[in-house]
Formats: C-alpha cells, structure tokens, sequence
C-alpha cells in the first residue's frame, strides 16, 4: 500500500534495465559497486553462495494518477526474469504462474484499483534455468550468481480512453519499378468498457521525422480502406493449434466492440512510392525510415494511439539444392556475414554501448547480428534499422527452452515442459513478436537453437507470429538435427568448431568449412591485449596466460571443453615457438587470431559463388557479456585486437584473397552495384626482403559475387618462410579497394579430420613461422598527428626506412592511466574507436598513412603505442 514508512531501509535504485546485481551495482551498494574487483580473476565466485540469491526480491514503486470515470489505467510488463508475483495498492494482480518467463509481457487494467498516490510492489522469484523460461548465458562465461533475476524492462502505466490499442503491426506491399506502396497499419483494439461503444479509427503514414497531418484511415500521401477483424480473444489467451487467416469484412469508418471484447483493426494505405524509398542492408543501400500511426476515438474524444517506424523492404528465403538455406532481401540473393551478439552480464542496458558496438560491426563489414535467446530492449532494433544491420533473433539452446523428450543435455530430463510453460511460451512468443515486427532489420526468427521445437511448442510459436503478421523467415533451428512437421528443415548447419582450428580447415570440404550456412562457428580466438587484460586478470593472472598454458581460467567458459587455452596455446608453441615473456606471446597471439578471423570469412566470401555456395556464417561470438579470454571480435573493453581485425581485412567489400588450400586467389565483391575493370598486384618476399614473385593481373568484377582467379604455384617451392601481397585496385583512377598480406610456410598445418568432435579438429603437423623470431629489427619512421580539420581523427603515417619488411605492426592510441599505480600500467587504450587498418606489415621501403577516428569527443589521446614482430615497442606522442 502507499505510504509504507520503512522505505529508508530499501535500496533505492536510480535506474531500470538490469538484473539484480546490475541494478544494486548502480545504487552502490557493496560489493556490486567496485564491478572492477567483481570481474578481477575469480572474485565473483565468493558472492555465488549468497542465501539471497534463493530468495524473492521485492520491487517497489510509488507514483501518482489522476484517475476519473473516462480514463482507464494499464500496467504493462514486457518480461521480468524469470517470474514475479504483481501487487497493486495492495491486490494481487498477477501471480508467478501467469507473470513467468524472461519475455513474458502482459497489460494488466488497474483501473478499478487506481487512486490519486498509489504503490505497485512486484516479488521476484530466483531463476533456474532447467526450469525457467529465462535468457542465460549457457557456457559462453559464468553465470552471473543471481541468475539475471530481476525486473530487467520497464514496467510501464499506459493511460487510455475507454478503447485500448495493443501494439501496432504494418505490412508493406510494394514493386522496385512501382509508383505506390500498399502499407498496412493493424492493431488489436480492446473495450474496457462495460457496454458496447463506438470506435473510430485513424491512420497516417508518413516519412520519419516529417510532419503530417492526420485524417481519418486517411494518410496526407495516401488513400485508405479500413477492415475489421472478427472479435477474438486477447493477445493473452493460449491456443494449442494452428488457426487459418482470420475473416475479414469491409468495415464501416465507425466500428462497434462489444463490452471486454477485442477486435484487429486493419487500415490500407496507398502512398507515393519510388526506387529510393526501399530501405537495404548497409553495404547495399541507404535505410529511410517511415512512421506509422494509428488512433482510435470514441465520441470524438482520443481514447488511445500507437507509432512505430518501418521501412520497405522485403526478406525472404528458400533451400537450395544442398538443403542450404539462402537469404534474399528485396530480390538479392543476401549472404549472411554476421556474428553472435552478447548482452552485458548483469542485463545493463546502454544504447551508447550498444551504438559503439554496432558500428564496430559496420567497421568490421559484417551485416548480421544473431541474437540467440538475449533479445535485449527495443532501442537495439530502432538502432539496427537506423544503421542498416539485419538481426536474426530466436530462442536459445541447452536449458529449459529446448528441454524436450529429444534432448541429450545433461539436467534437463527432469525438466520437460508442462502445461504451465506453453502458456508462457505463447506470451513471450507473442510479446516479442509484438517488439521486433516493424522493424525493417529483422532477417527471421529462429524458434530453436540446437533443437528444434516439439509439435506443440512449434503450433504455439507459429500462432503467434502469424497473429502478429509476421513477414519474414521462420525457421525451425539453428541446426539440421532436425525439424517439425510444420516447417521446412533449417538448411542451417551447426558442426563447429568452437575452438581453434587453423586457416587451412575452412577452404576443406567437410563439417564447419566454407559451404553452406554455418549458425555458429569460428576458431575460438578474441585475446584481449594487455591494457584490456590488466582490468580483469592481477599480474599473475596475466602472466598465467605464457607460463601456465594449460591451466584452467576463470576467464574463458564454465564447459570444460573451452575452459583453458590449451588447444589454442599448442598451436601458438608450434606454430611460433615458445614465447621468451608476456609481450612476445600477446604479440603472436594476435597473430593467431587475426590469421583465424580473416581466413574464416574470406573462405566463406570466396565461396558464395561456388557450386555449393557458402550462404552464410554467424562468427561466434562478436563479444562478450563480461572480461573474457576467447570468443569476442572486440572485447569488453571495446577495445579492437587481432581478432576484430583479421575479421575487418577479411570482410572488405571489394577485395582479394588466397586459399591455403589450393594456394590460389579469389577476388570477391560484396557490393550491390560496383562493377568494372580492377587491377590486382601480387608481391611475394622472403623475410629477408628478396622478392621471389610478382605479377599484376587486369579482371573484371561483378556486383554480389566471388570468382578464383589462378593458382600461385610458384608457392609449391619456397624453402623456408615468405610473405604474400594482394593489392586490389580501381582500374579507372587506381583507388585502393583492398591491402593484404599473409605470411607462409613451407610447412603447412594438416588436419585429424577423423578424430574430430563438435567443437575442434585436431592437427596433426603444424604451420612454421619461427622464422618470424629471427628476422631483422627493421628502422620505421612514425609520426602521429592530430587532424584540424577533425578533432576526432589522429593520423599516423608509417615508413618502412628498410630494406627488408616490418610485420605486423600494431597501433594503440592510448591516453595516460588516471588510475596509475606503481608497478602498473602508465597508459589506457582511448576506445571506442575506429582504425582505417591495424596489425599491418611493411614491405621494404613502403609508406602507409593510417587514421584513427574516435567515436565519442577525443579523450585527451596523448600517444600511440607502436609495437611489431621485428620493430620494437615505441611511444609516439601526438602532435
């Protein structure tokens, strides 16, 4: 009830959107508030005991209404983790039965309970997760001690008249070469009246952020017609089956709703379209957004009303003759370039966070973000649709979500669903429908993960997208174990690996390799460097990482199968020898994982055009929910690595690349409309800078396409270890499209394929660049320098002074430590920011101009930080 006077003794927390040790992190309260000494080595796990991590949280709010005969008051949840019972001034609302699961949203009329000072108290209930329908975190890091418990989205009060709007939903209709879109603006609307009453509904459409007026069904741009569906349940009520498309009749403008009934309302609008309305993909196309609103009235009074932006756009898929699943988005055949995405650990929502995040995914060129059961809050579409990025949502795998007959994981046999779990699948089916259907950055929706969905589930989930007017791929799992009666098979692969394997393993034919569509894979790689590591990892933490190779980290995954870097560091030992200290082995570990990153995406960008096309590959993962060792393209710190930048050199539109395999080079455009005469430089040196071949080769090259060119046989011969130089150019003005450089051995890394398991290969022989340890320290002029004209921008220029290369060259723009203590570290990485390139090689003589771009003001970026194979780790202060 209001007025409770022992409030004093709660916490009082100034934000939303988090668990409950996100939330207690941001009203300071011990030990949640110092998160740096939480995430330092395995301190987390002192907290995991916690008795009050068993225990139901209470959360309370007071707030005022202004209540009266024509106004009617709904609370609105959108998921609360993973159960909670709802109270009111003092009634109970909704029980824990009803308000379960992580996305189980639900508007709840507290009309008749309303009063001018009110209280809402919500009791939240602990998550499991073999037995909760709740987002977790498998084993990509440990789970956090509270389970993500806690009112993790809004809780809104949505004031109405005595017609209530659910959320909107729009279709659109339209042709490249037409002159008029049919859009379709629909919501369910709802009498909360006790007698039948009188709705008029109105409608507009108009570009997002231009002003319009509205008429009624009418659009300033457009003409309408309204339909009305027959009156049906709420959007609460379960259904067990499969219903056809609902009757539709030609409505009047005014439409009558019987008392507690609700009907779909439907208006058509006809607005003035052309070819530059259509919004594409980033790398395809601009991304104009459109706003649709929709109201109703009763007795000319607005009783309610609903936005949403869309854009036009038009996804949709099919089984190859492979049974691989390929992607079209507005007619053009879309390879999947994309990668897992990771909420923060304690469910923290930034949209700031999230935007640095989403432009690294542009800067890498990657177009896809899958977002395997952490759905996350409506800004992370409104965003993706704003910067061009397709998402792939769906349910995730391992836990209650796919605890079916069918399942081999371990602790969900007891687990199988009840009655009780379907209704709560509806509702969050449902509620995420509801969010994402607008949006024109949805690619699908994936209802299963490992496992495909049973009957029942699979009948459920479909009801509710439909309901929704779902308008893109459903698909069945990420995997091809198999599919329901009641939808194709996936055409998604999901054969590893996980952990490293070496370049050559993707340009093979077999399990995870560069053909068809791979759900999730990659080598396992993402080493944070040493700024980044000392925020997480004490010196013997870090120093672990050499002299401990094989030893068990906190850092990296709860599954045994990836809790050390044991298969990785083998590899690292063999492949570059045993690092002599700490700087050496981070050095060559981003060697490692650049290697990695970039051959896995130019193998699968190769092969797009191949006889069995590479049609897609989800990178796992893109980063990481808390500090991690392993899985992440940018760390937690948003600091870029090797990783993020193989990935980057792999992924450029235009672009050259060579096939360990088969030793020969693939050009590769990704682009929608660039075409025309190139120019491709090949050079190849030994380390002592003697050049054993060079070749420039005139092509052509066709938008959405990847062609090989011609064996390098030369490469069959060298004795020791070489270097290999693909330029790319325009043919018309000799722009530079793509750099790339690959060092090589004579020895090459040969695969167990036979001893292969779900998560690696084995190799037998390994690749040997030890060479690179005795190569001559090369002389390189560096200069840094602040750009004028753009603040935010540093540029350092590069000159190789000598006569043999300087490899592998990293660039740190760093800002001095404010939290410098003796023995510590003197400087901190500026992040977020952008590289035009990093982690270069030099060729004898070679000039290369890099840039910088800050994305948040200039942090008072004092210096960059130089460090290659063969140059010696410099300061260069910027001028």
């Amino acid at each position: 009830m209001p007025g409770n006077g022992k409030l004093a003794y709660w916490h009082h927390v100034p934000v939303s959107r988090c668990s409950l040790i996100g939330c207690l992190q941001a009203s300071g309260v011990s030990p949640w508030d110092d998160l740096a000494h939480i995430f330092t080595g395995d301190n987390m796990e002192a907290y995991r005991a916690n008795k009050s991590w068993k225990e139901p949280w209470l959360y309370r709010q007071e707030f005022f209404l202004d209540p009266d005969h024509r106004k009617h008051y709904l609370l609105e949840t959108n998921g609360i983790t993973s159960k909670a019972d709802i109270f009111f001034n003092g009634w109970q609302i909704a029980n824990k039965e009803f308000q379960s699961g992580s996305y189980g949203g639900h508007a709840y009329d507290i009309t008749p309970m309303a009063s001018d000072i009110n209280a809402l108290l919500i009791r939240v209930h602990p998550t499991d997760y073999n037995h909760d329908l709740a987002q977790g975190f498998n084993d990509w890091n440990p789970a956090p001690p509270d389970h993500g418990s806690g009112v993790w989205r809004d809780v809104n009060v949505k004031q109405t008249g005595p017609a209530a709007l659910g959320p909107l939903s729009v279709t659109t209709e339209f042709k490249t070469s037409g002159t008029l879109a049919r859009v379709s603006v629909r919501a369910l609307a709802r009498n909360l009246e006790k007698h039948t009453i009188e709705v008029l509904p109105m409608a507009s459409v108009f570009r997002s952020g231009s002003e319009s007026s509205t008429t009624e069904g009418i659009s300033q741009v457009g003409t309408s017609s309204i339909h009305v569906d027959q009156e049906r349940p709420s959007r609460n009520t379960t259904t067990g089956k499969k219903n056809g498309p609902s009757a539709r009749e030609t409505s009047s403008r005014t439409i009558s709703l019987a008392p507690f009934a609700s009907k779909e309302l439907q208006i058509d609008l006809d607005i003035p379209f052309t070819e530059a309305d259509i919004w594409w993909p980033r790398q395809w196309g601009a991304q104009p957004l459109f706003a649709a609103h929709l109201s109703v009235s009763v007795e000319n009074i607005t009783s309610d009303r609903r936005n949403s932006t869309f854009g036009f756009r038009k996804v949709t898929s099919r089984l190859n003759n492979y049974n691989d699943r390929v992607f079209e988005v507005n007619g053009f055949p879309f390879q999947v370039i994309g990668a897992g995405y990771a909420p923060d650990i304690f469910l923290r929502w930034d949209s700031s966070r999230f935007t640095s995040i989403a432009e690294y995914v542009l800067d890498i060129g990657l177009n896809t973000i899958r977002l395997e059961g952490n759905m996350e809050h409506p800004e992370l579409y409104d965003i993706c649709d704003r910067l061009g990025i397709m998402i792939l949502p769906g349910w995730e795998c391992c836990d209650k979500w796919e605890a079916w007959s069918y399942t081999e994981e371990e602790g969900l046999s007891d687990s199988l669903w009840g009655p009780n779990d379907y209704i709560t699948a509806n509702a969050s089916m449902r509620h995420e429908a509801e969010m994402m259907q607008t949006h024109p950055a949805v690619l699908g929706f994936l209802i299963g993960s490992d496992l495909w969905p049973n009957e029942r589930a699979t009948s459920i989930y479909l009801d509710a997208l439909y309901d929704c007017h779902w308008e893109t791929p459903i698909l069945a799992a990420a995997s091809k174990r198999g599919h329901p009666r009641g939808l194709d098979p996936s055409g998604l692969k999901m054969e590893g690996p996980y952990s490293w394997v070496p370049p050559n393993y993707w340009y093979e034919n077999r399990l995870g390799a560069a053909f068809g569509f791979g759900s999730e894979l990659g080598s396992g790689v993402g080493t944070p460097e040493l700024q980044s590591l000392s925020q997480f990892l004490d010196w013997p933490g870090i120093n672990d990482l050499w002299r401990r190779p094989s030893k068990d980290l906190y850092h990296m995954s709860p599954a045994d199968s990836f809790s050390s870097r044991k298969i990785y560091n083998k590899a690292l030992w063999r492949r570059f020898g045993a690092p002599r200290g700490l700087s050496e082995y981070l050095l060559s570990a981003q060697m490692m994982d650049y290697e990695a990153t970039r051959a896995q995406f130019e193998a699968y960008s190769s092969n797009w055009s191949a006889k069995r096309p590479a049609t897609g590959l989800i990178y796992w993962l893109l980063n990481s929910a808390w500090p991690s060792l392993h899985w992440e393209l940018v760390d937690y710190y948003l600091h870029p690595a090797g990783s993020y930048f193989g990935a980057k050199t792999g992924n450029r539109f235009e672009h050259v690349a060579y096939d360990y395999v088969h030793k020969e080079v693939s050009i590769i455009n990704r682009s929608a409309n660039k075409q025309g005469s190139r120019i491709l430089e090949l050079d190849v040196i030994d380390l002592h800078g003697n050049r054993v071949l060079k070749r420039t080769v005139q092509l052509f090259t066709t938008p959405n396409s990847s062609r090989r060119l011609f064996k390098i046989k030369e490469l069959k011969h060298i004795r020791d270890m070489v270097l290999l130089r693909l330029v790319l150019k325009n043919g018309s003005d000799n722009k530079l499209l793509s750099r790339n450089v690959y060092w090589l051995s004579n020895k090459s890394d040969k695969l167990i394929w036979h001893r292969s398991n779900w998560y690696f290969t084995p190799v037998e022989k390994y690749a040997d660049y030890t060479a690179l340890n005795g190569i001559l320290p090369a002389n390189v002029s560096i200069s840094a320098a602040m750009d004028r004209a753009n603040m935010r921008r540093v540029t350092v220029t590069l000159e190789n002074l000598s006569p043999f290369p300087a490899v592998f060259i990293r660039l740190s723009l760093v800002q001095q430590s404010k939290n410098e203590i003796p023995g510590q570290l003197k400087w901190a990485h500026v992040t977020p920011l952008k590289w035009s390139d990093n982690y270069v090689t030099l060729w004898p003589h070679e000039k290369m101009v890099l840039y910088a771009d800050v994305m948040k003001e200039l942090q008072d970026a004092n210096a960059v930080l130089v460090h290659g194979k063969n140059v010696h780790e410099i300061e260069i202060p910027i001028e």
